[in-house]
């Protein structure tokens, strides 16, 4: 009888870092929620340990304001941006991006359009963002924008989801990384942004790919396919060099999210890196794509790299 999930042997690769150019640029969107807090915690963590510099960043959105009168939208943007530059200061005030270097951006506009300029603008290599459940469908913070970021963004995603564990921190340790792959078009970059996390943290990192619908197959053919996969995800290590890092190879079957979860759950992950498929439509609009449920559902932060 095939078992849900199989672990391979566990090898040591030795893997290079620039820390000089690696999210040398991270840009936090914040609305000042507690979620955001939490994200800027994230933030202010990895920017100290890559000698990274933060953009701390609040979009005023301008949804609702075309149905007012322009005297009315004037007053209302005027007084959100008071309201912004009051938390702005309490936040440098609290000491949390001590050693640092940082630069606020208040900006009105459309969020994701926002930005998008700003990560050109400042050649962003990291953007992180807060969510948080909102009801029975845990939409993500600042309505679904944080989805359509991750979607549409062509640099990495932290996201630190509503069931992230909420405790303060100084030093963001990331001792056991979850590389969930389905082995697709930027499988390769996905790793390599796993792998150089791993270094940087000595981690353990295990590579995972699930194998949906096993029930479709009789146990020997289940048995070659898991093989099959086993030796693609040894074919996404990079080659020796320098760093060392612990890497444990995994193959499950059953429901992808599921046993992202689980997985997660067990092997008390610190980081989930996955993909995130590219949308040009309905971005931040379909709550039930791979990466949403994982987002919402993970009890650490989850980097998501575009395809």
């Amino acid at each position: 009888m095939i078992k849900e999930h199989e672990v391979a042997e566990s090898v040591q690769t030795l893997l290079p870092i620039n820390k000089e150019s690696f999210f040398k640029n991270i840009l936090l969107a914040t609305d000042f929620s507690p979620a955001s807090d939490q994200a800027l915690d994230c933030a202010a963590s990895l920017a100290r340990r890559f000698g990274s510099r933060i953009y701390l960043t609040h979009v005023i959105t301008l949804d609702g304001f075309p149905m007012m009168a322009p005297e009315i939208v004037t007053r209302s943007l005027k007084e959100l941006r008071v309201a912004a530059e009051k938390n702005m200061d309490e936040l440098l005030e609290s000491e949390r991006l001590n050693a640092v270097p940082n630069q606020v951006v208040i900006q009105e506009g459309n969020l994701w359009p926002a930005i998008e300029g700003l990560i050109k603008k400042y050649e962003i290599d990291l953007v992180v963002v807060g969510t948080r459940g909102a009801g029975a469908v845990r939409k993500i913070l600042l309505g679904s924008g944080a989805e359509e970021i991750f979607r549409k963004a062509k640099v990495p995603v932290l996201t630190v989801g509503p069931a992230a564990k909420n405790e303060p921190l100084y030093e963001l340790e990331f001792k056991n990384i979850l590389f969930a792959t389905d082995f697709g078009r930027s499988a390769e970059r996905e790793a390599e942004y796993a792998f150089t996390l791993a270094q940087e943290h000595r981690s353990r990192l295990k590579f995972l790919h699930v194998f949906p619908h096993p029930e479709a197959y009789g146990e020997d053919v289940l048995a070659q396919q898991k093989e099959r996969y086993k030796v693609q995800l040894k074919e996404l290590v990079p080659d020796a060099t320098d760093l060392h890092c612990k890497i444990d190879f995994e193959v499950a079957v059953g429901e992808p999210v599921e046993q992202i979860l689980r997985i997660a759950r067990d092997t008390n992950a610190d980081l989930i890196v996955m993909g995130a498929k590219a949308r040009a439509s309905l971005a931040g609009n379909v709550p039930h794509t791979k990466a949403y449920r994982v987002v919402c559902g993970a009890r650490c932060p989850v980097l998501t790299v575009k395809s």
